[in-house]
């Protein structure tokens, strides 16, 4: 099978050695990882997901995807290995372990935090059942004798006919932390990861009437606020946003994450913190229906399109860093939440949980995951100061959220090897 990459496109051309567009999902198990078991479960888990065995290639000046029969390789050393080079037998998704350490690294123009969830969800299904020889639930996993759906792999967005057209709206520059810290010099990326009760979490959450996701960008603009009051530029917080259920395609792996703006200035920065939340989830509510979803997904194709029209794969990079540049000046900061996972009884195998990106151009990101009975918030920066961290734990604090600091270091996750060297 011959897949022409689409949504793929950007992740591709933005890739970096600096910042290689993967996604790590990495686990602590209560026990060692069994080498043997995980080889099964593997093997097991990518029958389940033909389409992301797959190899890159170009094929009449275009790059495409086709079916990869190598094994996909599995590593033992949380290193890994470089994903699309000979030692991943040029796939696109590789495991590794180390102890009690478990991976899942993939290039992030592929799938994305939702379908790397669902990979996992099946990975971690038969591994524990093997390992621990219990019987879990199948309730909402993808197993290896499912019919795969062509939903699932079909391109969703290149031939749609009914998208909305979008709109071309001109917004300030928006707060940059790296400049507005003096952090340019500053170039490790680090993550900062920090992990809250869920119960006691959604008890606030909920009793100020928000949700995760917008309480969690509201108290970070308000620790930004604090720290620059007299700034005249917005804080503008980019929330992700699941495009699956407006293209009316929950089942596929592409990588489909739009946008949600919530902008946090002085109108608001006075009123208590409940009207605050009602503010922000009033503010998601009309950025996530199906119509502003979908001039969302609009205005991407435009942009996979305009890279498509450029000849080579230099000219095609360029334009990449320029649409990577308006970022910058667009966004403060972006917030990242799939939703509560169930793992069907694996939680109770699992210690920490971590979902691990490139830090996003403006230089700071914050993945949520909320697993085992708790979240977890990795602040994921190109920068190695905590003092956005500091400001962010200091609202907790003030607002009797307890946390744990659990980890402090290095953003290091493999390399995507592009194909032009």
């Amino acid at each position: 099978m011959e897949t022409k990459l689409f949504t793929e496109l950007r992740p591709l051309y933005e890739t970096t050695k600096e910042n290689p567009h993967v996604i790590r999902l990495k686990i602590r198990m209560k026990d060692a990882i069994d080498p043997d078991v995980l080889r099964h479960a593997v093997d097991i888990t990518m029958r389940r997901y033909p389409y992301l065995c797959v190899e890159l290639t170009k094929k009449d000046g275009q790059y495409i995807f086709i079916d990869n029969d190598r094994p996909v390789v599995i590593t033992n050393s949380l290193r890994g290995v470089d994903l699309n080079s000979p030692e991943a037998n040029y796939h696109v998704i590789a495991f590794v372990y180390e102890d009690d350490w478990l991976a899942l690294d993939v290039f992030h123009g592929i799938t994305d935090g939702t379908g790397s969830y669902e990979v996992l969800k099946t990975l971690l299904y038969y591994y524990c059942t093997e390992k621990y020889n219990v019987a879990l639930s199948t309730n909402g996993v993808r197993l290896e004798e499912d019919d795969v759906r062509p939903e699932e792999w079909e391109e969703p967005i290149a031939c749609r006919k009914d998208l909305p057209t979008p709109e071309k709206a001109q917004q300030p520059d928006a707060l940059n932390l790296v400049a507005a810290a003096g952090l340019e010099n500053d170039k490790q990326n680090t993550v900062y990861s920090i992990v809250i009760d869920e119960s006691e979490y959604m008890e606030f959450v909920k009793g100020n009437g928000g949700s995760p996701t917008t309480m969690t960008a509201l108290l970070l603009s308000r620790a930004i606020s604090r720290m620059y009051p007299d700034s005249e530029q917005v804080i503008r917080m980019m929330v992700c946003v699941n495009q699956r259920n407006a293209l009316k395609v929950p089942m596929a792996r592409h990588s489909l994450v739009g946008g949600a703006s919530l902008e946090y200035n002085d109108n608001i920065s006075s009123l208590p913190i409940s009207k605050q939340a009602g503010i922000f989830r009033e503010m998601l509510k009309k950025e996530i229906t199906d119509e502003e979803v979908l001039k969302g997904v609009a205005a991407q194709r435009a942009l996979y399109n305009m890279i498509l029209s450029k000849e080579t794969d230099q000219e095609r990079t360029e334009l990449a860093k320029m649409i990577g540049d308006v970022t910058i000046r667009a966004i403060t900061s972006i917030v990242s939440y799939v939703g509560r996972t169930d793992f069907n009884g694996a939680e109770r195998y699992i210690r920490d949980f971590r979902t691990l990106t490139s830090p996003p151009p403006s230089g700071l990101g914050v993945e949520i995951a909320a697993v085992g009975g708790r979240f977890t918030f990795d602040f994921i920066q190109t920068f190695s100061s905590d003092i956005y961290v500091k400001a962010f734990l200091k609202e907790l604090e003030e607002n009797n959220i307890r946390f744990e600091l659990q980890e402090v270091s290095r953003l290091e996750f493999p390399d995507f090897k592009c194909p032009w060297g």
